[in-house]
């Protein structure tokens, strides 16, 4: 089944799309008719919407193949927009709710760092999407992301040291670093050194996966 994308589709169509199907009672749904236990939104910027790669490349989709081969019935909504900063992620994030997520995978920040944007703003920007997402009861896995050394060892620090601090103060699953094993490898890199290739998006979605587990895990034990 392709991954949606956001940016293509209408909130209300895509709203049918994730709680259409039913079967008569009594029967058996199909499969393909089976209504998702959750809904995981992964919300972020190319890293996330996969620029370059086909659809079914990218994580998101690939995240979804994975949990259900695991018995993990829940559906990944990818939701990344290229070029987006966390200003735009935030703006975007109630229409995003419309989407009814059980969990969202955030991760956003990389172009703001790129940019030179202060970190301290970018930490603001995470800080009050996180809290509508928390008010919302969406269960938040946030992707840590970490910046290129030539922008200065105070501008570097102050970057990554924002996600682990947030994911403190928040109470959140922290992903360490969005893209372990991957950053810095050519081989794992389109030729821009920033975007994965295909492979680079299959340690990407092990890197995610633990931490898609643990989040609804957190879930199940609601009372």
């Amino acid at each position: 089944m392709k991954i949606l994308w956001l940016q293509q589709l209408s909130p209300l169509f895509a709203l049918c799309w994730l709680f259409a199907g039913s079967a008569p009672q009594g029967e058996a749904a199909p499969a393909s008719q089976r209504k998702y236990q959750g809904t995981i939104v992964a919300v972020g910027d190319s890293l996330t919407a996969g620029l370059g790669v086909n659809e079914e490349e990218a994580y998101p989709a690939r995240l979804e193949k994975k949990l259900r081969a695991a018995g993990y019935d829940w559906k990944v909504v990818n939701a990344g927009i290229s070029g987006e900063t966390s200003s735009g992620t935030l703006s975007r994030i109630n229409w995003v709710m419309k989407l009814r997520p059980d969990i969202v995978i955030l991760e956003t920040g990389a172009n703001d760092g790129l940019r030179g944007i202060d970190p301290a703003v970018t930490r603001k920007n995470i800080d009050e999407t996180i809290r509508i997402l928390k008010q919302q009861n969406v269960t938040v896995v946030l992707a840590g992301m970490r910046m290129v050394r030539n922008l200065g060892q105070e501008f570097t620090k102050g970057f990554a040291d924002l996600y682990p601090f947030l994911a403190r103060k928040h109470g959140l699953i922290l992903v360490p670093f969005f893209l372990q094993g991957v950053a810095g490898d050519p081989s794992l890199n389109r030729p821009d050194g920033i975007h994965p290739t295909a492979e680079g998006y299959r340690i990407v979605t092990e890197n995610i996966y633990p931490f898609a587990q643990q989040a609804i895990d957190r879930i199940k034990q609601r009372p």
